[in-house]
């Protein structure tokens, strides 16, 4: 039903696919656009503002190891690790 396409990326003027299987994810999800980016230049977009981010340092509340936060942490509310808050997810 779906056929690999070649788009050109916005951003960078290179050529990339957009393979049938990512055709069908896309109507799968509902979306009506076609990926206007290559996914390098979509990486690069998405981690922009990850470099911009303050980042916290607080004490986790399980293992009592420094951990590096994207907020700034209250009193009121446990801060964890990455993987102390990982084990607390899977709980």
């Amino acid at each position: 039903m779906y056929e690999d396409k070649t788009l050109v990326c916005k951003d960078c003027g290179n050529e990339f696919v957009f393979t049938a299987g990512e055709q069908e994810f896309y109507a799968e999800k509902g979306f009506v656009n076609e990926p206007q980016r290559c996914k390098a230049c979509r990486d690069a977009r998405k981690n922009q503002n990850k470099a911009n981010r303050e980042m916290f340092t607080a004490v986790c509340a399980a293992c009592g190891k420094e951990a590096k936060v994207p907020f700034q942490p209250r009193n009121d509310r446990p801060v964890y690790c990455s993987d102390c808050f990982a084990k607390q997810k899977q709980m």
